[in-house]
């Protein structure tokens, strides 16, 4: 006889306060977690990056290398690289142990908004106020990047990339996804300049949010608007959304000081998480865990769900 599978815990959102992480790098322009959820990138004006264990709140290492504030970075599958990308229009290329400058990619025309990793880590793909998606060869001493995205009509501000697509947002409101296997481009014109894109985790949606403080889950390869998503305030900045670990919420930074919940199949809003006073600037969903981490003015917060207990914390 087979045992009916066990019932799917319900989805917790992390809304207990863990760590603040005083991150001494003036405003933390974007929070990152790597691949498995373990430290976490803090971009800063002060031109630096930092690495962290968020949990415990330690800083581990200080990269610096920019010559203007950092604004995105990501790193790679092992571990082994960070890519970054800054107001200094340049893309570098990072050694997480030694914290040298590997390479520095140099080609933008304007300020560098967002980098990724392709999966292997052998291309970085950086998005820019010049409009345009650059591909660079990690492996190569070449200065050019292998190829170039521009149909962009404005700012790329999002750039996301799955093991055969690119996910693109752009100021000109259209969402692009590049697919490569195809060699084809979908483009949907969602209309308000488009600050931030994602992937669901299921690789089946895609989540857009733009400053029309609204944000639209739309179906990846029809382009169908399967939801909406409003309350939270988004009209000037370029603010970071994301999906729950299992694709339960949608979250998004707000630029009233509070980090929007709502359930992704409802609509319904299902948390206001008060950060601070200020704008919430950038966010980061954990992986695998109901882990969330927020940037506000200098600092970090870590925040778990309200059942969780830090590591020796209950003995």
């Amino acid at each position: 006889m087979a045992f009916p599978e066990p019932k799917p815990r319900a989805p917790e959102l992390p809304q207990k306060l863990l760590k603040t992480l005083d991150c001494g790098q003036g405003a933390v322009r974007a929070v990152r977690f790597n691949v498995d959820g373990n430290y976490c990138l803090t971009c800063g004006s002060d031109k630096t990056l930092k690495l962290w264990n968020p949990l415990r709140g330690t800083l581990l290492r200080t990269y610096s290398g920019h010559g203007y504030e950092v604004l995105d970075a990501a790193g790679s599958f092992d571990n082994s690289s960070l890519c970054s990308g800054g107001g200094d229009k340049a893309v570098v290329l990072w050694d997480v142990a030694s914290g040298q400058v590997v390479r520095k990619f140099r080609g933008h025309a304007g300020k560098v908004n967002t980098v990724q990793f392709n999966e292997e880590a052998t291309v970085i793909l950086s998005g820019s106020i010049d409009s345009s998606i650059r591909c660079w060869d990690c492996r190569s001493r070449r200065p050019e990047p292998v190829q170039t995205l521009d149909e962009a009509r404005d700012g790329v501000s999002s750039v996301k990339v799955s093991d055969h697509e690119v996910l693109s947002g752009s100021v000109d409101g259209r969402v692009r996804r590049y697919d490569l296997r195809m060699g084809q481009l979908f483009s949907d014109y969602v209309g308000s300049p488009i600050t931030c894109t994602c992937f669901s985790r299921d690789g089946q949606c895609t989540l857009v949010s733009s400053l029309d403080s609204t944000l639209r889950l739309l179906d990846k390869d029809t382009g169908e608007l399967l939801g909406e998503y409003t309350g939270h305030k988004n009209q000037e900045y370029k603010l970071d959304c994301s999906l729950s670990e299992r694709d339960t919420h949608v979250v998004s930074c707000s630029e009233d000081g509070k980090v929007f919940f709502w359930d992704l199949v409802e609509g319904s809003l299902a948390l206001a998480l008060p950060v601070g006073h200020g704008v919430v600037q950038s966010l980061a969903f954990h992986p695998n865990e109901p882990c969330l981490l927020t940037a506000m003015g200098g600092s970090v917060q870590c925040w778990r769900e309200e059942a969780y207990e830090a590591e020796g914390a209950a003995g």
